[in-house]
């Protein structure tokens, strides 16, 4: 591990290269659906046009540190990256010092699986700071660090699986004072609805109850006050499924993790339990891996690594499904399940992983009302 100080390597880059709407009761709904009249989203935020990879890197940079997180004159700030992820964090570093000198940027191990615990002495760096961003190659959201840096007022920004063209383009491209907009708008389409339903042409069909209330409308961007969590790219929203509620058939067809599907996954579950993991060899890696995770875990809690843990859908007009779950469960249209540890979520798993597989085009229904079909959203029209 080591830990760079006012100290930027230099760039070594080149240069490379609408859904059906009925009548509504509610006038929000259009607004979430206004995805047609983008402009370009990198001029919408105020940053300069650019034209070079080094250019669109830093502007992406200054953005982040700007608008996202809005770091200020004096705040402490912790950048975590691997060696994966090291341009970034290097980018990211330049950005934040035209803020505060206070920035300290380190460069950790890269982490087997996400949800691994960072080193200690990351760990105990996290507690310290006012803002932690993390850029990693595996996720440091649902850790033990993150959660009590969270609870020691921090505010987190995680950029699991990022690489310099997410970085760049798609998702992270987006304006997020409109996406924050965007998933205000939907808080009225999901009110007091508590079963949902998701099918799909290629076989998913299972239901399962959410506490309405739970759901989980920060995750737009904009993270900016203490004790606030966010992803970049920014984008969904998200619930804990009721545990031991879900039954029937997921079908992942979109992306796990960091791979697009070739040939779909289909996981059956009964009450709210992964049973059976079916679909060729990427199946067979999620049997392996979740099986080794559960492994190392007592026996009464080794079950708990198939729990279905989060459940969300897209709500960034600019992602794409790109074979990286950090984009692709952001795209409008799409959901997405994830799969063990759903303690931050205030879940009874602690599992220590925690993956998410993504629908590409679900239909997905909240009670009697539809909110996506066949991967497009729909007006509602009770």
């Amino acid at each position: 591990m080591s830990v760079w100080e006012n100290m930027v390597l230099p760039f070594r880059r080149k240069d490379k290269d609408g859904g059906k709407i009925v009548n509504a009761e509610d006038e929000d709904i259009n607004a979430l659906l206004d995805a047609d009249s983008q402009e370009n989203p990198v001029a919408r935020t105020n940053l300069p046009e650019p034209s070079t990879d080094e250019e669109r890197l830093h502007a992406i940079s200054d953005m982040v540190v700007q608008t996202c997180m809005d770091i200020r004159r004096g705040e402490n700030v912790l950048i975590v990256c691997d060696p994966t992820t090291s341009e970034i964090g290097q980018s990211l570093h330049i950005a934040t010092q035209k803020r505060t000198d206070r920035v300290l940027l380190i460069v950790m191990p890269k982490s087997r699986h996400h949800g691994e615990e960072p080193p200690t002495p990351v760990a105990a760096l996290m507690r310290q700071q006012q803002v932690v961003i993390a850029a990693t190659k595996y996720s440091l959201t649902h850790t033990k660090a993150a959660r009590q840096a969270l609870k020691d007022g921090a505010r987190i920004a995680t950029m699991p699986g990022m690489t310099f063209e997410l970085y760049t383009e798609g998702g992270m491209t987006a304006d997020f004072q409109d996406v924050k907009r965007r998933i205000s708008n939907i808080a009225n389409v999901i009110r007091r609805r508590r079963i949902i339903n998701v099918k799909s042409e290629t076989g998913t069909d299972v239901t399962f109850e959410v506490n309405w209330r739970d759901w989980k409308l920060d995750d737009n961007g904009i993270c900016n006050r203490p004790r606030m969590l966010t992803n970049l790219p920014a984008g969904k929203v998200f619930i804990l499924p009721k545990e031991g509620t879900m039954n029937g058939t997921i079908v992942i067809d979109g992306s796990w993790d960091s791979t697009l599907i070739d040939e779909p996954v289909e996981l059956i579950v009964e009450d709210g339990t992964v049973i059976d993991v079916k679909g060729g060899s990427l199946a067979a890696t999620i049997r392996q891996s979740y099986g080794e995770v559960a492994k190392k875990l007592k026996a009464k809690d080794r079950e708990s690594v198939w729990t279905i843990a989060e459940f969300g859908f897209g709500m960034n007009p600019s992602a794409r499904l790109v074979g990286n779950v950090l984009e692709d469960e952001k795209r409008m249209g799409s959901c997405y399940f994830s799969i063990g540890d759903n303690s931050r979520l205030g879940g009874s798993s602690h599992a220590g992983i925690h993956v998410s597989g993504v629908l590409a085009e679900p239909t997905v229904w909240l009670d009697d009302t539809c909110l996506t079909e066949s991967g497009e959203f729909m007006a509602i029209d009770d």
